[in-house]
């Protein structure tokens, strides 16, 4: 067998594995994303809509940057006409601020709940609503079998759910499609002016399911994201990404051992 037939044999049994878990073949790349390399890690080049993405900050100035990310995200899903849900049950968000990012709180319906447990419930029911752009949640916590769940509603519904984590005390084993994690960094000051400079994070993608893990800086610039040139920061060593299975590398062996019995 030639390498060129084996290559192929081997993105369509991707393919399929990708619609076996749900996954709608799309193209995102009429979005004004801005992410620069960061596109390349997702599958097929394309950022993963209609799936969950759990965040995860273990400090309060790290959950500034992560809600920074997660707006500038939005306004490229959002365009002009979509609207999203936030749901928590302390709020770190100043909705004012969503206009920093080219998005106006407006088009935002704000769920504000007494405990995390209905929080949860709340993003079951508004992700399975078809009529919503994206659904953003903050807990602290979430079961494997609820985040199971969410996956699921967001299957049918092709909305779009992220889980915003500040100081969980289990990260555990999820369904989310995605876990990242964001950091600041120091600005980069604008023509040797003073002040702090344009938003500057570390947006590490510590796992993605049938895509490249990785890290890389990026700033937010005049209404977009700028990926910063250079080579991509390396992973951190953390037990952040190393508490579950790498569903990503679980299904590579599964496609290599598919592929060996389809091939004799």
């Amino acid at each position: 067998m030639t390498p060129a037939k084996r290559s192929d044999i081997l993105l369509e049994l991707q393919a399929d594995i990708l619609r076996l878990q749900g996954a709608k073949p799309g193209n995102n790349s009429s979005l004004d994303w801005g992410l620069g390399q960061i596109i390349n890690a997702f599958p097929n080049g394309s950022f993963p809509l209609g799936a969950v993405h759990e965040f995860l900050s273990a400090q309060e100035e790290d959950t500034a940057a992560t809600v920074g990310f997660i707006a500038g995200l939005l306004a490229a899903i959002m365009g002009s006409n979509g609207t999203s849900l936030w749901i928590s049950s302390s709020r770190k968000l100043f909705p004012p601020a969503l206009k920093s990012f080219g998005v106006d709180p407006d088009r935002f319906i704000f769920i504000d709940l007494q405990n995390e447990k209905d929080v949860i419930w709340a993003m079951d029911e508004a992700l399975k609503c078809g009529a919503l752009t994206a659904v953003v949640g903050e807990v602290k916590d979430i079961s494997f079998t609820s985040s199971r769940r969410l996956q699921l509603a967001v299957e049918q519904s092709q909305a779009t759910g992220f889980i915003l984590r500040t100081n969980s005390r289990n990260l555990n084993a999820t369904a989310c499609v995605a876990r990242w994690r964001i950091t600041s960094l120091p600005g980069e000051a604008v023509d040797g002016l003073p002040g702090l400079g344009f938003s500057t994070w570390r947006v590490e993608l510590l796992r993605i399911r049938n895509g490249k893990p990785g890290s890389w800086d990026i700033r937010w610039v005049d209404g977009r994201f700028l990926a910063t040139e250079g080579t991509p920061a390396p992973l951190r060593n953390s037990t952040a990404g190393m508490l579950m299975p790498d569903p990503s590398a679980l299904e590579q062996h599964a496609t290599s051992k598919a592929l060996q019995k389809k091939t004799g």
